[in-house]
């Protein structure tokens, strides 16, 4: 039997040191996750002691759980470790008080009365986040459609008849000692020396998200484009995090989540140039694999809050706007699992033309663009200003993680004034050579005002071994199974091109 044991309840960094409490930081990822760090005052005696603590998150992962005195000069010890995320409820109160009578308030004719009612069934559902995270969404409502009987409404009994939902306002007992009112990590220390220590509780958590959204603004006329990007931090965690410092990782990072698929939420973050006489806001470096951003100041992020901050602001951005047509249609549902030879012998697959031209807009990520920085996946907005100085939005999409001196290409939309048209003229097949032959004829047509050059795009989907046996217009290779012509259309103009493509195997 443990004979001296120290109870320490900790709910202030605040209320055992008179220094300076360190600041909480947060390192927010991009999978609805992040690393919580705060100072957990702690005065401890030689030999066991127990510690509840309960100004953590709802969402915390119990066994990434790291306390430590981050100055090495106690040694601590979790012996046991207890987390409990289910905090006081009326309908916990009612599962607590199965099998009982207990008294209901009934508002009848302008007063109020009581009325004693027996509880059968409370229609508690645990708000288990582990069970979720650990076991899977799916076995979580499973289990609890098991326990409750697949209804979550309570079954109250009163003057000898059941009833699905409460009579009243439920009047509980006093609290039993096994409730409590936010979650709690309990645990059993040992130290072998008796102090106070400042020590350092850190822990995984989900609830908390991050992610980016660059708005680009065109001219009226030209594309050099202003850059605007905002960064957006959600607390869905349960915990309000007063001064914190925090930082912001970029990167697929992996995070095994058993039991169900894994949601790679994204999150998204961007730097870029800044006035020289300001303070980035949002600094980055480089951290193993991936990109950590730095919000340049502390940050209260309230509970059930969204924050956002403004992190990059970049002028004279160079783009242009670049034209794709790729005329295959191909219906995936249909050809789903097909396999080289059935596409071979389909004399109609890829035959389906699709009319649209993309438009499409590129940057590039360097610093003389006044851009440079790692540019992390997220959603870009393009707006252009009219000639009466308004912006009017013209296409959003999404970009993936871009290196610096990279290019950012993003599809904006589909062309009103140009049109494509693909058609197949001539398709032969011998198995028994080991060859087939397919030809094509496209037309782009630009009904502008203005020349327009148009990349279009054509896959080779019959087989991997080919050559362009005939060609009306010289073209680029884009990998084993794409080529390019890069085609100048007139103002109000129509291009034809023709190939041949052989195939062998």
């Amino acid at each position: 039997m443990i004979r001296q044991i120290a109870c320490v309840f900790v709910f202030s960094v605040a209320t055992l040191s008179t220094d300076e409490p360190v600041q909480p930081s947060l390192t927010i990822y991009n999978q609805n996750f992040a690393v919580v760090r705060q100072e957990l005052p702690l005065d401890l005696k030689a030999g066991a002691n127990e510690v509840q603590v309960t100004d953590i998150t709802m969402h915390l992962e119990p066994d990434s759980v790291i306390l430590r005195d981050p100055a090495g000069k106690h040694s601590i010890q979790v012996l046991e470790q207890n987390y409990r995320a289910d905090p006081i409820s009326e309908s916990l109160l009612l599962s607590l008080n199965e099998g009982k009578t207990i008294d209901f308030l009934v508002q009848r004719d302008n007063k109020q009365e009581t009325v004693p009612g027996k509880i059968i069934r409370s229609g508690y559902t645990p708000h288990n986040y582990m069970a979720m995270s650990r076991y899977g969404q799916q076995y979580y409502q499973a289990q609890m459609a098991y326990a409750q009987g697949g209804n979550e409404q309570p079954i109250i009994e009163v003057q000898g008849k059941l009833r699905f939902g409460l009579p009243g306002v439920p009047l509980f007992p006093s609290l039993g000692d096994e409730t409590i009112l936010k979650p709690t990590l309990q645990w059993l220390l040992t130290s072998p020396q008796a102090g106070p220590v400042r020590a350092e509780l850190s822990y995984v958590t989900g609830g908390l998200t991050w992610e980016a959204d660059y708005n680009i603004v065109a001219p009226d006329k030209g594309d050099a484009v202003d850059v605007v990007g905002w960064v957006t931090m959600d607390n869905q965690s349960g915990k309000t995090f007063d001064n914190a410092r925090i930082k912001l990782m970029a990167g697929d990072v992996s995070k095994i989540q058993p039991g169900r698929e894994f949601d790679r939420l994204q999150a998204y973050g961007m730097a870029g140039a800044v006035n020289s006489a300001m303070t980035p806001p949002v600094t980055e470096r480089t951290f193993d694999e991936y990109h950590l951003y730095t919000l340049a100041r502390p940050t209260t992020l309230h509970d059930r809050e969204t924050k956002q901050v403004e992190f990059i602001r970049a002028a004279g951005v160079a783009t242009k706007r670049i034209y794709v047509y790729d005329g295959v249609k191909i219906d995936s549902n249909r050809y789903n699992g097909w396999n080289w030879e059935n596409i071979r012998n389909d004399y109609s697959y890829g035959t389906e033309s699709n009319p649209k031209i993309w438009v499409m807009r590129e940057f590039a990520n360097s610093e003389t663009n006044h851009l440079g920085m790692p540019l992390p996946k997220g959603r870009v907005r393009f707006y252009r200003r009219n000639d009466d100085s308004q912006i009017e939005f013209t296409g959003e999409n999404v970009i993936d993680h871009t290196p610096r001196d990279e290019n950012v290409r993003v599809y904006t939309g589909n062309a009103f004034d140009m049109t494509g048209e693909r058609r197949r003229t001539d398709y032969k097949l011998d198995l028994d050579k080991h060859f087939a032959d397919e030809s094509f004829e496209i037309k782009v047509r630009n009904h502008k005002k203005e020349r327009a050059d148009v990349r279009v795009v054509e896959h080779l989907y019959r087989w991997i071994t080919w050559n362009i046996s005939m060609k009306s217009d010289p073209f680029r290779k884009k990998d084993s199974q794409t080529i390019e012509f890069p085609v100048s259309i007139a103002p109000d103009g129509e291009k034809t091109l023709t190939y041949t493509v052989h195939y062998t195997w």
